[in-house]
């Protein structure tokens, strides 16, 4: 009987037997069972709904709804929403990993990040795993909005601290529409999706049905986003609305829409065959009332649903308007399959679906309402209240009392008054959330909304960290104390003065309700500040006074923060500290100051203060009432007033403004545009003076500035100003004024404020660079830069205004009553003849002269103005002269006597004629020139240009220079001459000079000279750059010197070419020539020597002779002068640039030696490395080491390191190559060299993930161990790094067996675990053995158990038991007594100790013996009665035998695979019964050897076989329920059998019983299922099959021999596709480490399938993966001979792609680029090429290859889709400039074809 059950599991007759039980012995589990399947209706209803009688099947259900309406009518509670429940929800918040979800009455849940849906979790798993920001991932933040009305699914339940339920809700299709199947989809469905993915034509959408595929077509999608106006694209991740448009193929294939107006129309009928189990949150319903009580409305739906709407949702118009039997359109609010409870809503924002909710928030929020009156009571949800406005609000069970204890339900009656507090708001019920609680209502904050910058909290200190102290002030706001605040000085010790626990009393520095972030401040004197509190721009009024602290003090002043990250500039004029003074040392970060306000400018976030604080500021503590006072009358920038003088003082003038008075300043040098008139103003100008259109260019705090500039005042009238940073563009010319000069710039200041800087330069500014960030701006004020193209007529405006000023100050001067003198000065003017007398002849030839005109006057003719008297003056004598220029502020008269300007000829001139001068006078701001023909006196601009304020004296004019000039007028006006300027083609010449970006050879091509080797010059230093200096020799030759010819000796660190200075003069010794244009050092001898630029050296050294350099020898080539540098040589170079995108610092030796240091040359120090343009300035002295010569032969390559060639011992650094798990790193080291390093020397310490620590391009300090041709072997040990360290080396290396003793603990790493033991590595060279017996004490019946806890890589520590030095083998034991580590095999396992395990074998060989022996005597037996009838019984004996032999084999097997089972243990069971079995046989022994008595044994017999039956049939009853239990694992090789019956095709199936018979090392049994699947899974499952075949080469590539693999690979040929069983042994093979067999296979397919592009792509993965790199290159010309034409760019870009993934980044780079210059217009590469740079280049990279590809001529389409990419790019790397400047490229694309399209 119990064999047949066993054959024939119990199916029909179960349920007739258990209920037979039940009847007789009632059981809970019984009962719980009957329950369950009674709670089950769905397919019964769904029955019901199909017959006809449908009203009988809801009559009961009627009748039941109102029996239990009150209970029903319930609010819904965080404990009725169980797993499983779906439920409208709106999105409240959205944070980085999780959205705040706000749930019918008044609930709330969270949706984590990997709750959204499955390829939004696959995107986030790729970025977590590649550590790189995926391209597609949106943040929830874009895809959800506060708002959104969405489907939720509850899936658990979460208890904080406090036991308040946390609902944890997903939104995942899977979980919502989970009930949901592909039959039961129907046209106008509404189910929740989300985009899975973009394809051509549309996207696809995850609705979570199962073998549904939901596609929704592009043009649906452009009407949604006219509708929304969201943009052009939905993103993967994004929620939607889906309306089912069309099914085909049984729901197979579903087409959807999203258009908004046919989703808020969507209703669901009855013809869409809605199910409990289907139905969905956020259907909209047509209802039927069926009842109205004051607790809400009961429903019917869709004919057979019932429905409740609670009181919260019945709508606007209440319940007194609904009447039973009256049809509604409600919204499905919740459903509840198990308790089968539906909610609804009537509110009308819910009746259209896909609406947003517009109010998601309340000002009310914080409130306190003294008398709010109870509406109603809910005993397991709250209570719902009316406000005195007659607001409804709600309020929670756990918020209507303190403690659970305290709480009264009596009191909350209908009607009676309560005080409370509004602390939330539920957008989904458009209700406010009360709380009662005391602590709650008297809480100062509610929220961190409720706190303000500068208010003061009180808090508990419940953390002191590194970083600050943390505060707590509510259960639910924590502030920050950073520890610069943690006292007014910075504390080293905090812990010493606060300590966990501690009540403090801090100010609010900073509170972001947003991030929730609360930043608090301990200083003493912000704390007990009485001042008014700085928290906006808006505050700050000039005059405002407060308190502040520093957070930044430089060498342009010191920045001072306040409340609400407001922060302003005190500039160095205003700190009040001496001006030799620092303001770093002077004052210090953190430091509380107190501060005035100048100037604010609130849309640009700009603040000036100033220390300075005025007398009242003091005396009214700083309430700014004063300087209030004084400000009644303001003056804007720009305004234009009249002003009087009060006083002169050293640098100014002190006015008032008239007509208010309000004192001013104006400032000497804005007196005027020109410096020398400026100088005149204030030299003339007197007190009382009245000036006009004086215009005001700033006032800060009090202090009024003024300008008389006319160029400024012509600006700010022609509004050719910038008022606002934002107005600033590249490229735009502004005027403005020097403000301050420093060391590396100029400041050039502009009307309204705004600041530049010009670096390096000599005020017409041109704006070169904006940082939009800092908001800073870069000016030039090169001329080549800021003059227009009609430089002429700038040239003549300012000697025209520069003599309508002179003839403003010749007026006031005229006015003058006390100067005789002034008023002589203002009678004379250039041209005028006068006759003096002859008082004086001075040493240089020049001529003083007196007489009437001149007294009180200085009047001089220099040398050259004699003309032909020069010989003949006599003093005493008269003479008639000339006046040439009067000099006003020196009182100083400059005559001449020649005749051609004494009697000078009237000529018809006309205006714009060109005409030859003679320079006869050089003044400050003009020269004054004479024509060569007429003799009429011209004045000539000495300046092209404002901004041309600089000349070598080669440039400048000198007295008889000849010119041609423009004449600009024809008759001479009040001040005395023609006006005209050079002509442009003479400036031109003289800009090109000045221009410093001009190289040597442009100044110096076509200058002939007559020097010759070795010959002593003079000259003056011209300019000094970082490696050389130019020396002007005379007018035209320039030569130039090297940094290696200026000192004998230099030091480290030092700059020669600092040691001389513009302007002086040297002597120099010519040391060679170089050619203009081929840049070579040519031979004394060459007929273009006197053509070069003299190379000269003013070393002392050489000046004196002792050195005889020559540079540039006969028939001299690069390599001949690189010869003498031998590797090894240390020579001494300068550093020219640091080049950062090669990586490589260029340095020169001499001025025709050069060299470079690549980057891991540079020092032994990494700090070097990563900010190496820090530590190597152009111009520095270093001492190199001389590697080689570079490739080309034409630059050496150097080591600032100290070694040139790696040698054993060197230490150096290098980059984290390659990670290679359980084998080590691949490190690039110096010389092109590439090191191993193995998991036993990267540290001194063994850990159990020894590379973890490791990414690909880290650098790291290491030790040569050895290098040669084949590979090069480094350590990173600290040990072997840093000798001198004397750190702790818990591991010692051992190199060979003499480190290793008897006895001895060692750790290492498995390498592999074979039959024969456990091979554990000690070192490279060193692995010991651990026979099976030393790695557990346990008794382990099968090596496979102990295999299951051990892997290659694992740590262990081991103990030496024996060493063989002959055979080179080292014993091992990780014994827990002899390592006195834990054992490796849990004990947990329930195993026997391995003297147990020794027992229980010797016991069961004894029990086996006496069970043949009582066989034996049965068999005896057995025989006898059988004679008596035939020998079948015989027969029927062997078979039973036999049988049981196979049981008991099978039994065996069992147990191997019992010992697996997690979390359950077999063996005591298993002791247990074959110690009852052994009793019972050893009675029935022992009974037989005693010879009892015939009746004695009977009983014993029947009493023992009926104690057999009761055990066999509770065994029995085990394995049914066993059998029973879905969860439960296959353990037997039937269960398995019974799977495979039940799905043959299941491939994986298969394989799982391979990979059972696999574990229990039963090979051939496996092959048996393999080949059994191959014959049973169906022709047509083609994949199924080759998996099978896939999983039976791997069984052979493991267990068997090479050549039965092989047949199986040739039977695998003939039944699948060849080129995928190819590909899978070539993977098998190169998974196993058989490199060399998967070569020759891969050799192979390459012949068979060689116009394959798939095969060359995986070989070279395998080859690139191996770090065969040379290999790989190779196989692309291969490749492209045997490919098709068609197939070569794509096989040419996955190569491309491979060397970036796993090859050299750089020869990828060089494969796109030529690939792209063949097919420039191949889009799909361009954007391949960007991924690649994206992942593996630099951002400069990056930005190279976007803007070459938006300057491609492409389709306008095309166009969009790269400018598209960059910008996003730019959005997530960049800046605000760098976005700027590709929208900026953008615009100027389209105009261009906006352009060409009006052409």
């Amino acid at each position: 009987m119990s064999s047949i059950e066993e054959n024939f599991p119990r199916g029909g007759t179960q349920k007739t037997t258990q209920e037979g039980k039940a009847t007789k012995h009632p059981r809970i589990d019984e009962d719980n069972l009957f329950k369950t399947q009674h709670e089950e209706p769905a397919p019964k209803r769904k029955k019901t709904r199909q017959d006809e009688p449908k009203p009988k099947r809801l009559e009961p259900e009627k009748k039941a709804v109102v029996k239990t309406n009150e209970k029903d009518f319930e609010l819904l509670t965080a404990e009725s929403l169980t797993d499983g429940v779906l439920v409208l929800g709106c999105v409240k918040e959205c944070n980085e990993f999780e959205l705040t979800i706000s749930l019918p009455n008044g609930l709330s849940g969270n949706v984590q990040v990997t709750r959204i849906c499955q390829a939004y979790s696959d995107m986030l798993s790729e970025q977590v795993a590649t550590d790189k920001p995926v391209k597609d991932l949106s943040p929830l933040s874009e895809m959800f909005s506060p708002g959104m009305l969405v489907r939720c699914a509850v899936i658990g339940m979460e208890k904080n601290a406090e036991g308040h339920h946390g609902i944890q809700l997903s939104l995942n299709p899977r979980d919502v529409n989970k009930a949901l199947n592909a039959a039961a989809l129907r046209t106008g469905m509404l189910l929740s999706g989300f985009i899975s993915s973009e394809e051509d034509h549309g996207y696809l959408i995850d609705i979570g049905v199962h073998a549904a595929k939901a596609f929704l077509p592009r043009e649906k999608a452009q009407s949604y986003f006219q509708a929304k106006e969201k943009g052009a694209e939905l993103k993967i991740g994004q929620y939607l609305n889906c309306l089912i448009d069309e099914v085909k193929n049984n729901g197979n294939i579903i087409r959807i829409s999203i258009s908004q107006s046919e989703v808020a129309a969507a209703i669901a009928t009855e013809v869409q065959n809605w199910t409990l189990l289907s139905l969905l949150p956020g259907l909209v319903v047509k209802a039927r009332i069926n009842e109205v009580t004051p607790l809400g409305i009961s429903l019917r739906f869709l004919s057979s649903f019932p429905g409740i709407v609670d009181v919260m949702h019945m709508g606007s118009t209440k319940s007194r308007n609904y009447s039973p039997g009256q049809t509604v359109k409600a919204c499905i609010l919740s459903v509840n399959p198990t308790s089968k409870s539906i909610h609804l809503s009537l509110r009308p924002v819910f009746l259209q679906p896909g609406t947003q909710l517009g109010h998601l928030s309340s000002g009310q929020i914080g409130e306190i309402v003294a008398d709010s009156r109870v509406k109603s009571f809910h005993k397991n949800a709250g209570a719902i209240f009316t406000l005195g406005n007659g607001t409804l609000a709600f309020a929670h069970l756990k918020h209507l009392s303190d403690t659970p204890k305290s709480f009264k339900p009596l009191s909350f009656k209908p009607g009676s008054k309560h005080k409370c507090r509004v602390i939330d708001y539920s957008p989904i019920d458009d209700l406010l959330l009360l709380s009662l609680k005391k602590r709650i209502i008297d809480a100062p904050f509610l929220r961190y909304h409720d706190i303000h910058p500068g208010q003061m909290v009180e808090g508990t200190v419940f953390a002191l960290k590194d970083f600050g102290m943390q505060v707590k002030v509510t259960g639910h706001i924590k502030g920050l104390v950073p520890r610069l605040h943690v006292a007014d000085v910075v504390l080293k010790q905090p812990e010493k003065k606060y300590s966990v626990g501690n009540t403090v009393k801090p100010r609010v520095l900073v509170c972001n309700p947003e991030t929730k972030t609360l930043i608090l401040t301990l200083k003493k004197t912000l704390v007990t500040s009485k001042l008014p509190i700085l928290a906006s721009y808006e505050d700050a009024k000039p005059g405002f006074v407060t308190h502040g602290f520093i957070v930044c003090a430089r060498e342009f002043g010191c920045i001072v923060k306040f409340y609400n990250d407001v922060k302003g500039l005190v500039p160095k004029n205003e700190l009040g500290v001496a001006p030799i003074t620092a303001p770093q040392e002077a004052f210090y970060e953190g430091q509380v100051v107190k501060v005035i306000v100048l100037k604010c400018e609130p849309e640009q976030e700009r603040l000036l203060l100033s220390f300075k604080l005025t007398d009242n500021a003091l005396a009214e503590d700083c309430t700014g009432e004063e300087v209030s006072k004084k400000r009644e009358v303001t003056y804007e920038t720009g305004q234009v007033a009249d002003v009087k003088i009060l006083k002169k003082k050293e640098n100014g003038l002190e006015v008032k403004i008239l007509p208010n008075d309000v004192s001013a300043y104006l400032p000497s040098m804005h007196l005027s545009d020109h410096v020398t008139i400026c100088k005149l103003w204030w030299h003339w100008l007197k007190g009382d003076e009245i000036l006009h259109n004086i215009v005001c260019l700033h006032d800060k705090g009090g202090h009024i500035t003024m300008s008389r500039k006319p160029l400024i005042i012509s600006a700010i009238e022609g509004e050719h100003v910038v008022k606002n940073f934002s107005d600033i563009q590249p490229g735009l010319l502004l005027t403005g004024y020097v403000r301050n000069i420093m060391p590396y710039g100029v400041f050039v200041e502009f009307p309204y404020g705004l600041t530049g800087l010009a670096p390096k330069s000599t005020v017409v500014a041109k704006v070169t660079s904006i940082d939009e960030e800092k908001q800073r701006f870069l000016l030039s004020l090169k001329v080549s830069d800021c003059s227009s193209e009609d430089s002429v007529s700038e040239s003549f405006s300012l000697l025209f205004q520069y003599f309508k000023e002179l003839q403003e100050i010749k007026s006031i001067m005229s006015k003058r009553d006390d100067s005789s003198i002034s008023q002589k000065l203002c009678q004379l003017k250039p041209g005028q003849r006068l006759l003096l007398v002859i008082q004086e002849v001075k040493a240089d030839g020049s001529v003083l002269f007196s007489g009437m005109h001149a007294s009180g006057l200085t009047v001089e003719a220099t040398h050259k103005q004699l003309g032909g008297r020069g010989k003949t003056i006599v003093i005493g004598d008269q003479a008639t002269v000339v006046i040439l220029h009067v000099d006003y502020l020196k009182s100083k008269v400059y005559v001449s006597l020649q005749d051609e300007l004494l009697s000078p000829k009237q000529n018809m001139l006309t205006t714009d004629s060109q005409h030859p001068v003679v320079v006869q006078h050089v003044a400050s701001d003009y020269a004054v020139a004479s024509l060569v023909k007429t003799g009429q006196l011209v004045a000539i601009p000495l300046a092209s240009h404002l901004n041309d304020t600089f000349r070598f004296d080669s440039e400048k004019m000198k007295v008889g220079q000849s010119v041609m000039v423009v004449l600009k007028t024809i008759e001479a006006g009040d001040h005395g001459f023609l006006l005209a300027v050079q002509s442009p083609k003479k400036r031109r010449n003289i800009i090109r000079l000045q221009q410093e970006s001009k190289t040597l050879e442009e100044t110096s091509s076509m200058v002939k000279h007559t020097l010759r080797m070795g010959d002593m010059v003079t000259g003056t230093v011209k300019s000094v750059k970082p490696t050389f200096v130019l020396v002007a020799l005379d007018d035209k030759l320039i030569g130039h010197i090297h940094a290696s010819q200026i000192l004998d000796e230099v030091t480290n660190g030092t700059f020669p070419t600092s040691k001389l200075k513009a302007g002086q003069k040297v002597t120099a010794r010519i040391i060679g020539g170089r050619d203009v244009k081929t840049h070579r050092y040519l031979p004394i001898s060459h007929p273009y020597f006197t053509q070069t630029i003299p190379e000269l050296s003013v070393r002392p050294r050489e000046l004196k002779g002792e050195d005889n350099t020559v540079l540039g020898p006969d028939n001299c080539s690069t390599e001949e002068v690189l010869k003498p540098f031998k590797p090894g040589q240390m020579v001494t170079c300068f550093v020219k640039k640091y080049n950062t995108i090669k990586k490589w610092l260029e340095v020169e030796i001499t001025s025709n030696v050069k060299g470079r240091v690549q980057q891991l040359l540079l020092s032994p120090n990494t700090k070097v490395l990563k900010h190496a343009e820090k530590y190597f300035k152009n111009g520095q002295v270093l001492t190199a080491t001389v590697v080689s010569s570079d490739i080309t032969k034409t630059k050496l390559c150097l080591s600032l390191t100290g070694f040139h060639s790696l040698e054993e011992g060197t230490i150096t650094l290098g980059y984290v190559k390659k990670v290679i798990p359980h084998v080590g790193l691949t490190i690039t080291l110096p010389f092109g060299k590439t090191g191993k390093t193995s998991l036993f020397h990267l540290s001194d310490s063994f850990v159990e993930q020894p590379v973890e620590g490791f990414s690909t391009g880290q650098l790291v300090k290491c030790c040569v161990l050895s290098n040669n041709d084949s590979k090069t072997e480094v350590s990173l040990r600290q040990s072997r790094v840093n000798p001198k360290s004397h750190g702790k080396v818990e591991d010692a290396e051992i190199t060979s067996l003499d480190n290793v003793q008897k006895g001895q603990l060692v750790r290492g790493y498995v390498t592999s675990v074979t039959s024969s033991g456990i091979f554990l590595g000690l070192s490279d060279s060193v692995v010991g053995r651990i026979p099976w017996q030393y790695i557990t004490h346990l008794f382990v019946p099968d090596q496979s158990v102990c295999a299951k806890f051990m892997h290659a890589g694992q740590l262990l520590t081991a103990k030496v038991l024996s060493i063989n030095t002959d055979e080179n083998h080292v014993e091992l034991s990780v014994l827990p007594k002899d390592t006195g580590k834990p054992s490796i095999v849990p004990e947990s396992l329930g195993l026997p100790h391995s003297e147990m395990g020794t027992k229980l074998k010797k016991l069961k060989k004894r029990k086996r013996r006496s069970s043949e022996c009582e066989q034996g005597v049965k068999q005896g037996k057995k025989r006898v009665r059988c004679t008596e009838e035939n020998d079948s019984g015989i027969e029927i004996y062997c078979r039973e035998e036999e049988e049981e032999e196979k049981n008991k084999r099978s039994s065996k097997g069992r147990e191997v695979l019992r010992l697996k089972v997690p979390n359950f243990t077999w063996e005591e069971d298993l002791t247990v019964l074959d110690s009852t079995m052994l009793t019972e046989r050893e009675q029935n022994s022992s009974s037989e050897e005693e010879e009892d008595t015939p009746s004695t044994t009977k009983k014993q017999t029947r009493k023992s076989k009926e104690l057999e039956k009761q055990r066999v049939e509770k065994e029995l009853s085990k394995l049914e329920a066993a059998l029973m239990d879905p969860s439960r694992q296959p353990q037997s090789a039937d269960d398995f059998d019974r799977l495979v019956l039940g799905n043959p095709d299941s491939s994986i199936l298969w394989m799982q019983y391979m990979a059972f018979h696999l574990q229990a090392t039963e090979i051939e049994k496996a092959r048996a299922v393999a080949e059994r699947a191959l014959k049973t899974i169906s022709f047509r499952e083609e994949q199924e099959k080759l998996n099978v075949w896939v999983a039976l080469l791997n069984l052979e590539n493991m267990y068997g021999t090479e050549e039965a693999l092989m047949k199986v690979f040739e039977r695998a040929i003939q039944y699948n596709e060849p080129l995928k069983v190819f590909q899978q042994l070539a993977d098998i093979y190169a998974n196993s480490e058989k490199y060399k067999q998967a070569d020759d296979l891969y050799n192979t397919m390459l012949k068979r399938f060689r116009q394959t592009n798939a095969v060359w792509v995986k070989y070279a993965t395998f080859l690139l993966k191996r770090g065969l790199v040379e290999a790989a290159h190779r196989l692309l010309p291969r490749a492209l001979k045997c490919l098709p034409n068609k197939e070569h760019v794509d096989v040419i870009s996955k190569l491309a792609q491979l060397e970036f993934q796993f090859g050299d980044p750089e020869h990828g780079k060089a494969i796109f680029e030529n690939t792209l210059n063949t097919y420039p217009k191949r889009t799909d590469i361009w954007s391949i090429y960007i991924d690649m740079v994206i992942k593996h280049g630099s951002q400069k990279d990056v930005r190279d290859v976007f803007e070459r590809v938006i300057h491609l001529s492409l389709a306008p389409k095309k166009m969009k889709f790269f400018f598209k990419r960059y910008l996003e790019y730019e959005k997530k790397y960049g800046t605000a400039e760098t976005i700027q400047a590709v929208k900026a490229a953008a615009l100027e694309y389209v105009e261009s074809k906006n352009s060409l399209a009006e052409g």
